[in-house]
C-alpha cells in the first residue's frame, strides 16, 4: 500500500483500514461481502477513531475486540476479527507493524439471547401454507409458497423470470440472483454450485403456468417495485401468527429440514 504521502507515525489504523479496503477489496468481492468490510470500518471509527496504526499492539487489539464484544455475540465478534486480521497481516508484511497484534487474540461475546425456532415441522408448514392468500395474480404469498416448495434462496426466487420455468419437463432453472439489498438488477449466484435445476410438482406447474402466462419472458416475476427482505419477513410473521405456529423468517422456509417435507405437501393444495 502506498503510504508515502502519510507520516506512518500518525497514520490512523481506521484510515489505513479504509485504504486497504479500497485497494484490495473494491471490485474483487460481492457487494454484500463488501458491506461487511465497510461495517467493520464503521466500528473502528466508533471504537478507536484516534488510534495510530503504530500503536496497534496486542493489548490495544484485544481491548478493541473486548469493546466490540460488549454489544455483539461471540460469532459476530469472530467475524469482525477475521475482517480486520487480513488487513493487519498486510501491515506487518509491509513493515508498518513490527509484530502481529492479532496473535493469540481471545474472542469474547455477549450472552446469546433466547433462541427462537428457526424452522417448521411438517404439520406447522402445512398450517402456514394453508393460510397463504394465493390469488389469480402474482403476489408475495406465491413467493413464499415457491421458496417453501423448492428451497431456493430469497434472492434466487426474486430473480426468477417466466423463462426460467420449463413446464413440459416440470423443471425450474436457478442461474442468477436479484440485488434486493442494492439498486436492483440481476447478479450471479452465490457460487457455481448454486446454478441448478429444481424439479417441480405437477400442481405447482399448473398454478404457475397460468400465473405467469401474461408476463414478460425475461423480467422478474415477483419484483414490481423495490422488495425488502424485512417486508417479506413481516408478511410471513403475520401468516405464522394467524396459523398459530412459531415465527420464522424466509430463510427458515428453505432450510434442508423443510425440503424433505415438500414431497409430502405436493398434494396439499
Amino acid at each position: 500500500m502506498d503510504v508515502t504521502s502519510t507520516n506512518t507515525s500518525t497514520l490512523l489504523f481506521c484510515d489505513y483500514y479504509k485504504q486497504w479496503i479500497t485497494i484490495y477489496k473494491e471490485g474483487a468481492i460481492r457487494p454484500i461481502t463488501m458491506q461487511k468490510y465497510h461495517m467493520a470500518h464503521h466500528w473502528l471509527e466508533k471504537l478507536i477513531p484516534e488510534l495510530p496504526l503504530c500503536g496497534l499492539d496486542r493489548f490495544a487489539y484485544q481491548k478493541l475486540l473486548n469493546d466490540y464484544a460488549l454489544s455483539h455475540e461471540r460469532q459476530t465478534t469472530m467475524d469482525f476479527h477475521h475482517h480486520l486480521k487480513c488487513a493487519i497481516l498486510d501491515a506487518v508484511d509491509e513493515g508498518l507493524l513490527p509484530k502481529d497484534p492479532t496473535r493469540k487474540a481471545i474472542i469474547k461475546g455477549k450472552t446469546p439471547g433466547e433462541k427462537k425456532p428457526k424452522y417448521l415441522n411438517q404439520y406447522e408448514l402445512h398450517k402456514l401454507l394453508d393460510d397463504l392468500d394465493l390469488h389469480t395474480e402474482i403476489n408475495l404469498d406465491w413467493l413464499l409458497l415457491l421458496i417453501a416448495k423448492t428451497g431456493m434462496r430469497f434472492s434466487e426466487a426474486l430473480a426468477l423470470t417466466p423463462k426460467d420455468f420449463d413446464f413440459s419437463r416440470q423443471m425450474l432453472s436457478v442461474s442468477k440472483t436479484w440485488d434486493y439489498k442494492g439498486d436492483g438488477g440481476f447478479l450471479p449466484t452465490k457460487n457455481q454450485s448454486s446454478i441448478r435445476k429444481i424439479p417441480l410438482d405437477w400442481q405447482t406447474v399448473i398454478q404457475f403456468a397460468e400465473l405467469i402466462k401474461p408476463l414478460p419472458e425475461e423480467k422478474p416475476i415477483f419484483v414490481k417495485n423495490k422488495v425488502y427482505n424485512s417486508t417479506v419477513n413481516a408478511l410471513l410473521a403475520r401468516h405464522c401468527r394467524k396459523a398459530n405456529i412459531p415465527l420464522i423468517t424466509v430463510h427458515g422456509l428453505r432450510h434442508p429440514y423443510v425440503k424433505p417435507t415438500t414431497k409430502k405437501i405436493y398434494n396439499f393444495f
